[in-house]
């Protein structure tokens, strides 16, 4: 039985993964009704002509193609500045987009989860965002991590990451992280690329600050 989610807003179906409390295994929600994208089927006998003149077959337009994933980079600077319009650490928003998509801008799970943060359609609908476009992508997700950091303030971060994987709802009930393979699998690897991201930010900044000296003294 799925746990709802309502939160800052928030549909139920926001990030959140239903949670089979049978089996231990949390799957990320169904895909909302109408964001199929069915196959163009050409009714060529849909009109009856004359059998002298032949029916007339409809031009089609090739689809576009989906343009290349984004360059790790622009991924970068596009997360930098969601953090700071959202007052998130620059280090967590780069943690969670590495465990929800590995900083695949094209990334889209077999539920439909869209992107770098893996948006939902209605979630970006309710953000006022287009999930296919990376920045709002980012921003909209990044909204969301602000809100359940709030919410969790005086809480340890692991019961942010669990939320954002599983829903609050679930942390809540369990006053923690919830007792899932899927979920406690999840928030060990964003705890890792925390950590990870983290003494990449100390050590360039170290970097920095030693080639602003050596420019100085070589003044």
């Amino acid at each position: 039985m799925g746990i709802a989610l309502y939160i800052c807003g928030l549909s139920p179906n926001f990030f959140e993964r239903r949670i089979n409390a049978e089996d231990g295994k949390a799957s990320p929600p169904a895909v909302e009704a109408g964001f199929s994208k069915p196959g163009l089927d050409l009714f060529s006998n849909l009109f009856h002509f004359p059998s002298t003149v032949p029916a007339v077959q409809p031009e089609v337009t090739p689809a576009s193609a989906t343009p290349p994933p984004l360059d790790r980079t622009i991924v970068g600077s596009l997360i930098r500045a969601a953090a700071q319009r959202n007052n998130v650490p620059e280090a967590f928003v780069k943690s969670i987009v590495a465990a929800e998509s590995n900083f695949n801008s094209n990334a889209i799970s077999s539920k439909g989860a869209i992107g770098l943060m893996q948006l939902m359609p209605e979630t970006a609908r309710q953000y006022g965002a287009d999930p296919a476009i990376p920045e709002q992508n980012v921003d909209a997700g990044t909204r969301y991590l602000r809100c359940l950091m709030e919410k969790y303030r005086r809480r340890p971060l692991s019961h942010v990451i669990a939320a954002y994987n599983a829903g609050p709802g679930s942390v809540d009930h369990y006053r923690g992280v919830p007792p899932f393979r899927e979920t406690r699998g999840y928030v060990s690897r964003v705890m890792g690329f925390l950590r990870r991201f983290v003494r990449e930010s100390a050590a360039d900044v170290t970097l920095k600050r030693t080639a602003i000296s050596r420019s100085l003294l070589e003044k």
